[in-house]
């Protein structure tokens, strides 16, 4: 069941039109909104407004400018309306994280040396592969090759891919699998969620799913944006935490994440889960505020009692309580060479929308 979703900024289209009866209908309205909307110099434009209109109407996305200028503000941040990215020095790149990683199983960089003087399906060594490759497409498909192809490559390489993201929006393959399990795919013929992921088609689906395919309480679409960089509802929970510090003077690093994890599962307490103990007057136990902290990934979280407690405390102290808060979140990846931030992100993206909602006011 969706819950609530403010997100105030007024829909810009200055011709109001009645709810959709169909999907033909929907998928019509979007496309005629993407047409308006997108960079008007975009190569293949039609092929975007398509595949961002297919994909609004398989999720039920609303057709509103403020929807469309999402999905298009974060294509453009991420890959420069490339379905496929060129990431500069990848192959150092790949070939470094390689190297990083079999180093944790002790296994000796000249072990993956003589694995990859093996020739290739194109005539080329592995090695000569991995220094031109350019694309993490080529990536993940080159990894693929090797795991079937190389002596021990399932022992070296197997569950191992480094390309954990990809496609116009950098969506994670982890999620792209996930919705494909979940929701009915959109387009006939797929392939794997990985292979789907670095078309277009896949991409942009899955990048809508993960930005907009969940309810909130924000009231801007800012906060939508940190989430898809730092995971879904991380706005609200950095909020969360930074309430949290006000009422007990507890220093908290407001990361989004309220809970310790290891393998996906709860594991240890976490400084959030102690700072919220400490609080005067919260009148629940260990118990209890535990199994409210463990619905931080969903909406639920905003009904239950521990978090209408810490706002109700805060409210009777005179505190501002904000729906959400952009979370203080540095950002680290081997394709990352300079210091960025979630906030960083989001305000990039931020810029791109407003742009992208100005053009339908234009003419």
């Amino acid at each position: 069941m969706r819950g609530p979703s403010v997100e105030s900024e007024p829909p810009a289209a200055p011709r109001p039109q009645a709810p959709p009866r169909t999907p033909e209908e929907h998928r019509a309205r979007v496309l005629e909104l993407a047409e308006r909307l997108l960079p008007p110099d975009l190569r293949d434009r039609s092929g975007w407004a398509r595949d961002i209109a297919t994909s609004m109407t398989a999720l039920s996305i609303p057709a509103l400018p403020r929807k469309v200028c999402a999905v298009a503000a974060v294509i453009e941040q991420e890959s420069g309306w490339r379905a496929d990215p060129v990431v500069p020095n990848l192959g150092k790149i790949a070939r470094t994280e390689m190297e990083r990683r079999l180093g944790q199983y002790m296994i000796p960089g000249a072990v993956l040396d003589l694995a990859l003087r093996k020739t290739s399906s194109n005539g080329q060594t592995y090695a000569e592969r991995i220094a031109d490759l350019r694309t993490e497409r080529e990536l993940s498909e080159l990894f693929e090759e090797m795991i079937a192809e190389v002596p021990r490559g399932q022992s070296l390489f197997g569950d191992m891919n480094p390309v954990r993201t990809g496609g116009p929006m950098q969506v994670s393959i982890a999620f792209a699998e996930q919705t494909m399990r979940e929701r009915p795919y959109p387009w006939r013929n797929p392939g794997s969620a990985r292979e789907e992921v670095f078309s277009r088609r896949g991409g942009v689906y899955f990048g809508t799913a993960m930005l907009l395919d969940y309810p909130v309480s924000y009231d801007r679409m800012l906060y939508r944006f940190a989430d898809f960089n730092a995971g879904r509802y991380a706005s609200r929970n950095a909020a969360f935490q930074r309430l949290v510090a006000r009422l007990t003077g507890i220093d908290l690093a407001p990361d989004g994440d309220l809970l310790r994890y290891a393998d996906g599962k709860p594991a240890g307490t976490s400084q959030t889960e102690r700072a919220v103990r400490a609080i005067e007057d919260l009148g629940m136990d260990e118990a209890t505020i535990r199994r409210d902290l463990l619905q931080e990934k969903s909406f639920a979280f905003e009904r239950t009692r521990l978090y209408r407690r810490v706002r109700e405390l805060a409210e009777r102290r005179g505190l501002p309580t904000p729906a959400a808060s952009v979370p203080d979140i540095a950002l680290e990846s081997p394709k990352i060479t300079r210091k960025l931030t979630t906030r960083w992100f989001a305000e990039r993206v931020e810029g791109r929308y407003r742009r992208c909602l100005a053009r339908n006011h234009e003419g």
